[in-house]
């Protein structure tokens, strides 16, 4: 059985595939943070990127998540499969996540790390 926030944060990772975002919690002050960039600004804006932004298209599938939760932060370690393949071999990534909640148990706030890898 999966906590609230395992629910919310699992919805994020499977909108990252199947592009279908609508039913995420995000609050509406979201943000997200990659390679120390803000690349999610609001809810609205993070559920726009994932339902059509480009940047999640080449995205074929995610691994089952694995959760820890830290104090009032959830944690979340996953791989990113990507759809193109040159050779046989893909530009996939290994994914850490941390995600911050409401009080409500919307996410508030997204930290990504991101480590590529090639898979055969």
């Amino acid at each position: 059985m999966h906590t609230e926030r395992e629910t919310a944060a699992r919805a994020y990772i499977d909108a990252l595939a199947t592009h279908r975002a609508d039913g995420v919690p995000f609050a509406a002050r979201c943000t997200r943070i990659e390679f120390g960039i803000k690349t999610g600004f609001s809810g609205d804006h993070l559920r726009r990127s994932l339902n059509r932004g480009p940047q999640y298209r080449i995205i074929e599938t995610t691994t089952d998540p694995e959760f820890t939760a830290e104090g009032d932060v959830l944690l979340a370690r996953f791989d990113v499969i990507t759809k193109p393949s040159l050779a046989g071999r893909r530009v996939c990534a290994h994914v850490a996540e941390t995600f911050r909640f409401t009080d409500d148990g919307e996410i508030a706030h997204i930290h990504a790390v991101v480590r590529p890898f090639i898979k055969r």
